[in-house]
């Protein structure tokens, strides 16, 4: 069965496609050929369907630098020569601080992590914020205003 090339829209076109390339790839065509050509065509439609379908997210740099680490076995003091030091290190893992060039390029060489990932914005830390509701722990997003602020001591109520 020949297909006719068009794009791909659906599961089964992708797998019919798909079957048509592997048969063509075992005969092995010569470039410029009629089933060469057609081979390059189902090829390309093939690609640029799975490439629309299967995206996936790039990390951020602290996500890549935590792959990273337990992909080489690494530990934090591991990276306190590469970042200067275990209190930067720990800063950066927990998105306190953000990475400087010199850290960029630093695990990109060591570490060999793309610097595209690692120039990209952190995703914001969320942090613990004790609520006045019965002492409960809440995640927050951390915002300008998040701090809560003693009351003045003129606004105190007089209790005596």
């Amino acid at each position: 069965m020949k297909l006719e090339p068009k794009i791909i829209k659906t599961e089964d076109q992708h797998r019919a496609y798909l079957a048509e390339v592997e048969r063509l790839a075992a005969r092995d065509p010569a470039p410029g050929t009629s089933d060469g050509d057609r081979l390059e065509l189902l090829a390309k439609l093939v690609e640029d369907y799975e490439k629309e379908r299967f995206k996936f997210a790039r990390p951020d740099p602290v996500e890549a630098i935590l792959f990273r680490m337990e992909e080489q076995g690494l530990r934090r003091t591991d990276l306190a020569p590469v970042l200067g030091g275990k209190n930067r290190v720990s800063e950066v893992l927990a998105r306190k601080r953000p990475l400087t060039l010199s850290m960029v390029r630093a695990l990109n060489e060591s570490l060999r992590i793309p610097a595209e990932l690692l120039i990209r914005e952190p995703a914001a830390a969320p942090y613990l914020r004790i609520s006045a509701v019965r002492g409960r722990r809440q995640r927050v997003a951390p915002t300008k205003r998040s701090r809560t602020r003693a009351p003045k001591k003129g606004n105190r109520a007089n209790n005596s």
